[in-house]
Order: structure tokens, then sequence, then C-alpha cells
């Protein structure tokens, strides 16, 4: 935690006038001029100075990340959660690892019980429909020895949550029963384990942890909260509800049509899975009914207290976003209508205006230019003046220089290790050029920073000593009708790029796998065939985006490459249904 950064901060006089705004109950506030890490620490002590809830809102994946693991750092890891989500939400089925969808259950489960921190989410989470909050509230189930457990009440409320009945449990999210015995592996298990639950009678006689590789049991618990293994979670009252929705409008949809076989197609599909909403049988496409499963049409923003504090940074790239998210959707939603796979009229979302323009909450936008947003009428206009840290590169001579510079203005100057032992090396490195030892906290940002009102300066340890990197010419010829990127936040979901070895591709967003047991960010590229590349973030270098004629799509080619083969062994089976689809729907706009 940090702080002593956090108290310097709120000394600024900007910062009281913010919240002084807060307090008087101004319904909305500009912030102009707070980059980098300065705006997550303003963020931090508008928390700690108002002890209200925050709910920050970003443009995408990358930005939300950054935010959250500077305001983690400033504050502590239980007071501020990330809730990710895919840039499209009809995607987030098929790249969601357990980890994502674990993450964003605690999320709701915390949010709807009253959390009080600060939860930073893309704007692609904030318009996707949820379930009503209350659902969320009661959805868990608390088992402890010696109590009480009616089976069948349990079972129910376990398929409820989302758990699926199997012969045996080996991966997260199922369940088994034989006898008096259930086992069940929790996706957001305590220990990284799955639970034996043993029965006498309705008694509880034994609660332990096992190893669903082995089977065996490691060690006996007193006790376990099982939470849900989906984030749509409904009783069966919603699901024969929703059923009933789908049948009427199946049949309204079917007496419009005249094309034989698209009735057929469309009756088919439908049907069956009508009959598993009846039957309460979750499946992978169970989401795009969540509008009739959960009509109230609830959002992030109802699971928020009313006294929240609703962040909005950079509107003008906020509503960019949300136009372009909006025709991702429509386009989407028209494509599985055509080939027979979904009802017209679905809505996985809200409209941009409910997010943007009818806030629920006091409003401060954030933007680093002072400009005028559209549909707002701040009633408080603040501008900060930081100024970025420049990097050392181990130069301490000239680290000295501004030290002394920033001593003799009266500047607090605060540095930041990111652990103890990196503390200690930058002790003796000061000591070693006779540098005063200005204050030294042990944490991390994203950049250091100036605020000369609050005569404050942050300086990181990466800034300190980080050297000067070398251009290196990398081999091979340029390509044509490509231009290079240096973050894929200069990408929007459908332009088209390409990889240095495998050529045109479609980009489909930002998305967390697990490769070997690691979880990472990856670039998703779509080609021809169906199959999806999967780029680290940190290999960004290999990709540029294609630039031609805007009146002609290029070709997308195929994927090839022994490179390829390791990583689609990995994640081919969670993409290649919706991979279809969409090639399908490019194929469709490139002949027409």
């Amino acid at each position: 935690m940090l702080q002593a950064l956090i108290k310097a901060f709120s000394k600024d006089t900007d910062f009281g006038s913010l919240t002084a705004g807060i307090e008087a109950g101004m319904k909305e506030q500009l912030v102009s001029g707070l980059s980098g890490s300065s705006r997550q620490i303003m963020l931090a002590a508008l928390h700690e100075q108002t002890q209200r809830p925050l709910l920050v809102v970003t443009h995408n994946m990358f930005s939300a990340q950054k935010i959250a693991d500077d305001l983690q750092e400033a504050l502590s890891s239980n007071q501020v959660l990330l809730y990710p989500a895919n840039e499209l939400v009809a995607a987030e089925s098929a790249i969601s690892g357990p980890e994502t969808l674990s993450q964003r259950i605690d999320v709701l489960l915390k949010a709807s019980q009253g959390f009080r921190g600060i939860i930073v989410v893309p704007y692609s989470g904030v318009r996707k429909l949820l379930p009503a909050p209350e659902a969320m509230a009661g959805a868990g189930i608390q088992v402890q020895l010696g109590g009480t457990l009616r089976l069948e009440a349990f079972l129910t409320k376990m398929i409820e949550l989302g758990y699926e009945r199997v012969e045996r449990v080996e991966s997260r999210g199922e369940m088994s029963v034989r006898g008096g015995i259930i086992d069940f592996y929790p996706l957001m298990s305590p220990t990284g384990l799955a639970y034996r639950i043993e029965l006498f009678d309705e008694d509880v006689d034994s609660i332990r942890v096992f190893d669903p590789a082995d089977q065996r049991s490691v060690e006996q618990v007193k006790d376990i909260f099982i939470t849900p293994c989906k984030e749509l979670i409904a009783d069966a009252e919603r699901l024969e509800r929703a059923a009933e929705q789908v049948d009427r409008k199946l049949s309204a949809q079917l007496e419009k049509m005249t094309d034989r076989q698209a009735k057929s197609l469309l009756q088919g599909e439908i049907s069956r899975e009508m009959e598993m909403l009846r039957e309460h049988v979750y499946f992978a496409d169970i989401y795009k009914y969540i509008s009739l499963i959960y009509p109230e049409q609830k959002t992030l923003f109802d699971y928020m207290s009313e006294d929240t504090l609703l962040i909005l940074d950079e509107p003008a790239r906020l509503l960019e976003t949300a136009k372009q998210l909006e025709r991702d959707e429509a386009e989407w939603n028209l494509h599985l209508f055509q080939n027979g796979k979904s009802l017209p009229e679905l809505p996985l979302s809200v409209h941009s205006d409910k997010v943007l323009y009818h806030r629920p909450f006091q409003t401060l936008f954030l933007s680093i230019f002072l400009r005028q947003v559209p549909h707002t009428q701040p009633q408080n206009i603040l501008n900060f003046v930081t100024r970025g840290m420049q990097d050392f590169h181990g130069q301490m001579n000239v680290l000295k220089s501004e030290m002394e510079r920033w001593k003799k203005s009266g500047a607090e100057i605060i540095m930041l290790a990111s652990t103890a032992e990196r503390k200690d090396r930058m002790i003796r490195v000061l000591e070693d050029y006779s540098i005063p030892e200005p204050a030294i906290l042990q944490g991390n940002l994203q950049t250091g920073f100036e605020l000369p009102a609050a005569h404050l300066v942050v300086i990181t340890e990466g800034e300190m000593f980080s050297q000067k990197q070398r251009k290196v010419r990398k081999g091979g010829r340029s390509m044509d009708n490509a231009e290079r990127i240096k973050s894929y936040t200069e990408l929007k979901v459908g332009d088209y790029v390409v990889h240095q070895n495998h050529g045109i591709g479609k980009y489909m967003g930002i998305g967390t796998l697990e490769i070997n047991g690691i979880h990472k960010d990856y670039m998703h590229i779509l080609y021809a065939g169906g199959d999806k590349l999967s780029v680290p973030i940190d290999q960004i270098d290999l990709i540029q985006k294609y630039v031609g004629s805007e009146d002609k799509e290029p070709k997308v080619y195929k994927l090839g490459g022994n490179e390829w083969t390791r990583v689609k062994n990995k994640v081919r089976s969670s993409v290649e249904d919706i991979a279809d689809d969409l090639i399908k729907l490019y194929a469709e706009r490139q002949a027409t």
C-alpha cells in the first residue's frame, strides 16, 4: 500500500476542490490533465477521502488491467476488483478461460453483497446484461460438518449454480453422486482441488478435499461455501418462463418466413435449445437468451450501491468504443439469424445511452485534455497540471541534478521499489552517488509523475534504472500494405492485421488463455478456414495493421506452420464453433 503517496497527493488544491464538489452533491465534474499513474493515485485518494465505492469504466481490457494494477498497488488487492470482459459479448464463451470466468463471478458475488471498494471494468463489461443482483447475492451453498443436507434439494441448487452432473469429477464445474457420496469441483475452489461430501442419511459425516487426477483425499475441512460455476445462473422458474417466450417468438417468426429451408433450419435449432431450457439444462449458447431469462435487463450499474462514484475514463474513447461494439453486435446477431441459429431482437447488452448518458450516480469524467463531453454539463471543471517522469536510464548524475532542483523548489520526493531487495539496492546506489535518500516506498506503479501544485515528485524503480534499448533491425523484408503499431489499443475489433509469419487475418480482440499453467493476455486473429491465432501481447512487434483500399477487403490467408500447431492444439476446441460462424460472416460480407 502506498498510503504516504496517497496522503501527499491529497494536499493538491484541485483535489480538494474535487472532493468538495462530491460532498456538495454535484452530479457531474470534469477532471483533466492527469496522465499515467497520477490518475490512479487520484482515484485511490478519492476512495480514501470519501469512503465511497468507485466504478471505473475505461475503453478496453488492456487499459482496465493497467488501472487495476496501479490501484491494487496503491491500496490493497482486496479493495480493488477487476471485472474482465471481452470486446464482443457474443465471443465470451469461446475465449474466456476458467480464471477469467471465476474472476467475473467473484466480482458479481462481492458487488451483490455490498462491496465498498473500487471496481474497474472495460466498457464492454458495463454494457452487458447480467443476472439480477438479488439472484447472484443468494447464489451459493454453505455446507458444514455435522450439518444437514437434503440430497435432492442440494442437487437442484447445484444445477442452478451451473454444475454439470457426470460419472466422474475431473474438471471444474462438474459434480457426481454415488449413493451418499457427492463429489464436486468448484470453479473458485479455495484449495484449487475438488471436494467430497459423505452423508449419513441427511447428516454431513465428512467433507474432504481430493485431487481429481487420482481421486485421492488430501485433507478434511470443517466447511465449504460452494459458489456458482456459471455467470448466467437461473432457477427452474426463470428457465421455463424463458422457454415459453422462445416458443412464442419462434412461432411468430416462422409465420413471417417463406423460405422452407430457412424455416426448417431455424425451427430445428431453436426448438432444441427451447427443450434444454425447459429441462433446466445449461448449454454453450444460453447467454443469447439472457434478456428472456432476466427481462429486468440488469447491468453492473445495478450491482452498485446508490452512493457509488462513477468514473468515466476518456469519454471520447468510450463513445467511439460504444459505437463500434454496437455495430459488431448487430452484425453478429444478424449473422446468427440468417444462419438459423438465433431469433431476432434478443439483446445481449444495453444501449450506450443508458451507460454514458442516463447515469444513476455522481459522475467524474477523466480526460487527459480539457474538452467538451457531449450531452453533459459539468458543474465543476478541474485542470490538474502533471508532468510525466523522465527515464534516467541508470544515469545517476542526471538524477542527482534533478533531485537537487526538486529539493530547492520544496518538493517532496517519493521513490518506489517493487520489492524489499530492490529497495535495498536503490538505497545502496543513492549512497554510492552521494544522493540524499528520499522517502522510498515498497510498491510499484506504471509510471512516475510530477505534481507541481502539491510539490510532489514520484519516481519508479523502472524510470531510475531502465537501460536505453538499442533498436535492432529485424531480418526479413518489410510488409507491403502494412503500418507498424506500437500498442494493440490502436486496433479495433474487425481491423485487418498482417502477421510477419502468417499473413493477413482479422483482429478479434483480447482474451486471457492458460498455457502450461500460465495465464497471459493474447491478441486473437482470425484466419481463413476457421483457425484462430493467439499472439502474446509482448509479441506485438510481429503484427502490423493492414492498410489498403477502403472499398476492398483483403484476402484472408490460410494459417499454417509448426508454431501455430502448438498453440492451436490448446485453444482450438474452445473457439472452433464461433470461428466457423465468424469466417462465414466475413465471407458473406466479401461476396456483397
